[in-house]
């Protein structure tokens, strides 16, 4: 006992010298580590720009006045932000690790983000949600975790591990984790299943935050759904869908990733009658994306340059409400005791971020990133990523089929289907082409067929391993040989995306963490995507999608109204296979 009580007043003697050395430069009495000089800052308290010296002290603000520090920056001309906060990502869709991830989102301002590591988990169990800890520990952003809630999605689906609330309760022990993750399983809490409703209850017990996905739900079902412990959706796509589920108390996040981007239908909760129940997300983040928008900077930018948003607004959307809803009650605002973090940019209306603290360190400054190391992984971790997939090798016969099957209707732009009735055989006049899900986890030979219609190839299949949320193999074709080629070129590479043509390779991208990420850095990864796009294009997947992002979201069946499965195509809003 003698040993805990030395330990536990070494570390209080420790935390005092630290508080003594805040308060020493907040007094002035001592200089402070940095001071942004004559800085214009965004004041979320009382939404008005203000002009001071910015002082912080062991990677905290400590006082907004006249100071002196250690080191000193000249903002004027500039406006100093908090730093960004994305308040929902899967850090596995920028394709890459985590570190590339931020290496290509520091540059934009965002300092924190809140990751559900569902991706990753459904393809290793436990052991991904261990290795995205790992991989993000110490990384100069905030990365804070929501827990996987849907391991599969819902029943009717197959992933590499199935979890209940007893495999994800010790880890609302970890100091970085906020809540339980969007609970895309509406059906399941509407209908009262057990296993479910059991995720929020645990979640409740341990005072955190509830997530929600529900799309279009309306009516008794949404009161039902808010009801249980929903606290906030990030799915509408409509100002009406939104307006409804903020009424009933629901924070709503304005979304504009790749797959998804509704910031311009929703860009009317900007004003001071909603914001305060809105912040910014981009939920999934591509590379070109990243590197040729940028990230919350590009929301802000959109808002107040296309939709006239008020600026003070809408920076108070990209961290100030997200850190409030999380707790994160120590970022989101510059303020004395907050962290020193910040998002310095030329102006509002150009919103070019030009340079980025964290915690009063200086890591983006005219356009150069300082370097920082990759956290380390784990052996059994990191082998275990490297070696996901497990399904025999395919033949044509393996994906022909003369039965009828339902037929999966592509809309441009978004990540919902229609249903399309049924076909029989691939008819490329009517844009009709088979679509297939190769269970790859666990070997169980689980083939599901189906059609869809509004991918427009002409030629060849396309296949990817990146297939939401249980990440089985996704194949589109004109043709079973050419289908089976894609799945099997995917099995041996350990995952990726491929674009094949009689029987050639045409572009491809290799993603071997768990199938669903790469060891390259982004750039990289960029170009060999690009590239894989281009060819998809060029057999003629129609250009009003992502050939690859889009695809991805056929699988999940959790998104209305039609989606493909192993075992089939299934009507999302009944949960059953037609």
């Amino acid at each position: 006992m003698a040993v805990t009580t030395e330990s536990y007043a070494g570390k209080i003697q420790r935390k005092l010298l630290k508080k003594q050395k805040v308060i020493e430069a907040a007094s002035g009495r001592k200089k402070a580590d940095l001071v942004l000089k004559n800085a214009t800052f965004v004041n979320v308290f009382s939404n008005e720009l203000i002009t001071c010296d910015i002082a912080c002290a062991n990677g905290l603000i400590v006082g907004l006045g006249d100071y002196d520090g250690v080191v000193e920056y000249d903002m004027t001309g500039k406006i100093v932000c908090p730093g960004f906060i994305d308040a929902h990502i899967h850090l596995e869709s920028s394709l890459v690790s985590p570190k590339e991830f931020v290496r290509a989102t520091l540059p934009h301002g965002t300092t924190t983000v809140i990751t559900d590591p569902h991706e990753i988990t459904n393809v290793m169990g436990t052991d991904g949600i261990d290795y995205m800890f790992q991989a993000t520990e110490g990384l100069p952003i905030d990365v804070r975790f929501m827990l996987p809630s849907c391991v599969p999605a819902t029943p009717m689906d197959e992933s590499g591990a199935n979890l209940d609330y007893r495999a994800i309760d010790s880890f609302y022990d970890y100091p970085r984790v906020q809540g339980l993750a969007e609970m895309m399983n509406a059906y399941g809490v509407i209908h009262n299943d057990k296993e479910v409703v059991s995720k929020i209850v645990a979640a409740q017990a341990h005072h955190k935050k509830i997530d929600g996905h529900a799309p279009g739900l309306t009516g008794k079902d949404l009161d039902t759904y808010v009801a249980a412990g929903v606290y906030s959706d990030h799915e509408c796509s409509t100002m009406e869908d939104a307006l409804e589920k903020l009424k009933r108390g629901q924070f709503i996040m304005i979304r504009e990733g790749t797959a998804a981007r509704n910031l311009e239908a929703l860009a009317g909760l900007l004003t001071p009658q909603y914001a305060e129940r809105c912040m910014f997300c981009t939920d999934d983040k591509h590379p070109n994306d990243l590197l040729e928008k940028g990230h919350i900077d590009y929301i802000c930018r959109e808002a107040i340059n296309r939709y006239g948003a008020d600026p003070i607004l809408t920076i108070k959307v990209a961290c100030h409400h997200a850190a409030r809803y999380f707790l994160l009650n120590n970022r989101g605002a510059i303020a004395p005791g907050y962290l020193a973090d910040f998002a310095i940019i030329d102006n509002f209306k150009e919103f070019n971020v030009e340079m980025v603290f964290k915690k009063g360190e200086l890591y983006y400054n005219d356009g150069k990133l300082k370097d920082f190391p990759a956290p380390a992984i784990e052996e059994y971790l990191d082998e275990r990523a490297h070696d996901t997939f497990h399904v025999r090798h395919l033949t044509k016969s393996d994906f022909e089929d003369v039965r009828q099957r339902g037929v999966i209707g592509m809309i441009p732009g978004e990540i919902v289907s229609t249903d399309n009735g049924y076909a029989d055989h691939v008819d490329l006049q009517k844009d009709i082409l088979k679509i297939a899900v190769v269970e790859r986890h666990k070997n169980t030979g689980h083939i599901g067929l189906g059609y869809i219609q509004g991918y427009g190839l002409k030629s060849g299949a396309v296949a990817t391993s990146i297939s939401h949320d249980s990440h089985n193999i996704i194949v589109v074709g004109t043709n079973e040989a050419d289908m089976a080629l894609a799945a099997n070129y995917i099995v041996e590479n350990h995952g990726g995306i491929v674009v094949v043509d009689g029987g050639k390779v045409l572009a491809s991208v290799v993603l071997e963490i768990a199938g669903i990420m790469s060891d390259e850095p982004l750039t990289k990864m960029n170009e060999e995507l690009e590239a894989a796009k281009d060819a998809a294009f060029s057999l003629g997947v129609s250009r009003g999608i992502d050939p690859f992002m889009t695809l991805s979201f056929m699988a999940l069946p959790v998104i209305p109204t039609l989606r493909i499965t192993t075992r089939g195509v299934i009507d999302v809003n009944t949960q059953q296979y037609i």
